[in-house]
């Protein structure tokens, strides 16, 4: 399906489930969430990305929501924008001068909090980091880890755009940090179902946990009872 339409079909195949039930005697690494050491990654959901996709927009309720349940229970919210770079020989040599440079100011300009898409619900005590790298959790590339360490952070919810990119990278370097990772499958968004799959397969399988938003705010609000 191609970004044509706001809808998401996504999906993981049976046998990865079965594959960690037998592993591990459950079909979720993390049953449970301390929300107060806990944060929403909501990765590059900037005008750049977002104007030109059904899908970016369509998922804006569903960040807002999770990071309302997590603030509400005591936990961190962290916005992630690009920072600007100067595009590098290899960057121009893979992507081309042109989209090069346009990737290179996807972030905007002003502050990181005021390049954030309009509809976002950020609120005062959020954090808003840049990152000048694909992911936001690349050493010296972002200032995210260090701002979740002062928080004593050890979960994060990985959300936004695009998702094997950005967001996959982000995982992917979360889990390396040893960060408990949950991907919201449907709190991600890229231009068809098959790439945005392919990402929940790879995470699910080596990195961290795939749920919806209603199982995450379902551990969220779980947490905030315990």
């Amino acid at each position: 399906m191609n970004d044509d339409s706001a809808a998401l079909h996504w999906s993981i195949d049976e046998r990865e489930y079965r594959r960690h039930e037998e592993r591990r005697g459950r079909r979720h690494a993390f049953e449970r969430i301390d929300p107060l050491r806990t944060a929403l990654v909501v990765v590059d959901l900037v005008p750049f990305f977002v104007e030109q996709s059904l899908r970016c927009r369509a998922i804006v309720p569903t960040v807002n929501l999770l990071a309302h349940e997590l603030r509400r229970a005591g936990g961190t919210v962290a916005w992630v924008v690009p920072g600007p770079v100067v595009p590098s020989a290899r960057a121009r040599e893979f992507y081309g001068d042109e989209v090069a440079q346009g990737y290179a100011r996807s972030g905007g300009s002003g502050r990181p909090v005021e390049r954030l898409w309009a509809g976002l619900e950020v609120e005062p005590g959020d954090l808003v980091a840049e990152k000048t790298a694909s992911s936001a959790f690349f050493p010296g590339r972002s200032d995210l880890p260090e701002l979740l360490a002062e928080q004593g952070i050890d979960t994060v919810i990985l959300t936004g755009t695009v998702t094997n990119v950005c967001v996959e990278a982000s995982v992917r370097d979360a889990s390396t940090l040893d960060y408990r990772v949950v991907l919201v499958a449907d709190g991600c968004a890229v231009n068809t179902d098959r790439e945005h799959n392919a990402t929940l397969h790879v995470v699910y399988r080596s990195y961290g946990d795939v749920r919806p938003a209603a199982e995450v705010v379902a551990l969220i609000r779980r947490g905030l009872q315990a």
